[in-house]
């Protein structure tokens, strides 16, 4: 069984709620979906900030260009 959260929502959140609930959707449902979304955004931003990252190290893409240039002579063909 899931625990209960009970929250006091400020003009914002509460104009948000609003918009997601416009349709009929519970609220429960509309503040699930919104921490699901919320969490797999914030995930993606750390994600494509190492991306960002690792592309900007010059030392990094150095080594993963000799790297391909090694297993290039590794071809069978």
């Amino acid at each position: 069984m899931a625990d209960t959260i009970t929250f006091r929502p400020d003009e914002d959140a509460a104009r948000a709620l609003a918009v997601l609930t416009r349709d009929g959707t519970p609220v429960s449902t509309a503040v699930r979906t919104a921490l699901i979304d919320a969490a797999r955004e914030r995930a993606r931003r750390v994600l494509r900030a190492e991306a960002e990252a690792l592309a900007a190290d010059e030392q990094d893409r150095a080594e993963a260009a000799q790297v391909l240039r090694d297993m290039e002579s590794l071809r069978a063909w």
